[in-house]
């Protein structure tokens, strides 16, 4: 080989290798370029991701403590509503109480209504419910030899008072009824008129011991009628 073809020979080889690495910079640059690119696409995926998870569990989040308000509300509503609804039967319960009371303390005040039927003339040995008691007697279907017992049973338990009142049990009235109210299936005037009284007490009597007599016999051995 002469040397001017080696000369030509070397500067083309040199021409060659920068050529090309030139070309392999430019595809190593390009190379590191889409890998860059790669890594920034994939971050930016990752980061959506992220953020799409982030708004989903902030979404639970809400509806959850949205359900929990809820809930909440709906107790503290049912709650309100019972402790209205208790308070309301309380405030009945008061004002029925009261109005009860009232009524009987006006029926205990009421003036007594006098017994105005026809007294047999064997009945003027007795006075004022005593009278009226044996009249009522007689007209019930007894005879007038149940009345010294029924005098008996009925002065032991009340002295013929139609207001009198025991005040442990409670019982009331001439025949001391207990509770006294029962007297009101002979009328509601019960508290005040000693006819009603007397009515319902001889029907007690008749249906539970026969007679008046009957009733003082089981007063006397047991304390009571």
């Amino acid at each position: 080989m002469s040397r001017p073809w080696s000369r030509v020979g070397i500067r083309a080889l040199a021409l060659a290798l920068i050529a090309a690495g030139a070309g392999g910079g430019y595809q190593l640059a390009q190379g590191r370029d889409a890998e860059r690119d790669g890594i920034r696409a994939q971050l930016a995926a990752d980061a959506g991701q992220g953020e799409i998870a982030y708004l989903k569990q902030r979404h639970r989040d809400h509806t959850a403590a949205t359900a929990q308000q809820r809930e909440a509300q709906r107790l503290a509503a049912e709650k309100a509503a019972a402790t209205a609804k208790t308070e309301a039967e309380r405030a009945r319960k008061a004002a029925d109480a009261a109005g009860r009371r009232k009524r009987e303390k006006d029926q205990a005040n009421a003036p007594t209504k006098p017994y105005d039927g026809p007294v047999p003339a064997s009945c003027n040995a007795y006075s004022g419910n005593r009278r009226t008691g044996c009249a009522l007697l007689l007209n019930s279907g007894f005879g007038l030899d149940q009345m010294p017992c029924l005098d008996k049973l009925w002065t032991k338990e009340s002295g013929w008072n139609h207001k009198a009142r025991n005040p442990s049990s409670g019982a009331y009235g001439i025949p001391q009824a207990y509770p006294g109210g029962k007297m009101a299936a002979a009328g509601a005037d019960w508290q005040t008129n000693p006819v009603t009284q007397i009515r319902w007490g001889l029907d007690y009597i008749k249906k539970r011991y026969d007679d008046p007599c009957g009733a003082w016999q089981h007063s006397e051995e047991t304390g009571s009628y």
